[in-house]
């Protein structure tokens, strides 16, 4: 049996999904597929406990500089102080 049978946000129906989910810790980020409950109504996106413990162990991964069982995908960019549309703000 599932936690929720309906979404806890909006009442709306669930279906399990594979999605991309962003983690970061350290001015670092890993991406990767997970398996998750999405309402199809609102989005919102629920994770098993396990998910959740493993998201919090590669967040601590990234605090430590601890790039193990990681590998590089591409690099990560944020805009200049100086960019021309004052509304686009850097992250870091």
């Amino acid at each position: 049996m599932k936690p929720f049978e309906k979404c806890p946000v909006c009442g709306g129906e669930l279906e399990t999904k594979q999605v991309e989910k962003l983690l970061r810790g350290g001015g670092n980020t890993v991406s990767v597929k997970v398996s998750a409950e999405v309402c199809l109504h609102c989005g919102e996106r629920l994770y098993a406990e396990e998910v959740v413990r493993t998201f919090e162990e590669i967040r601590g991964k990234l605090q430590k500089r601890d790039f193990s069982h990681l590998k590089t995908l591409g690099q990560s960019f944020t805009v200049e102080e100086d960019w021309p549309n004052k509304a686009i703000q850097p992250t870091a």
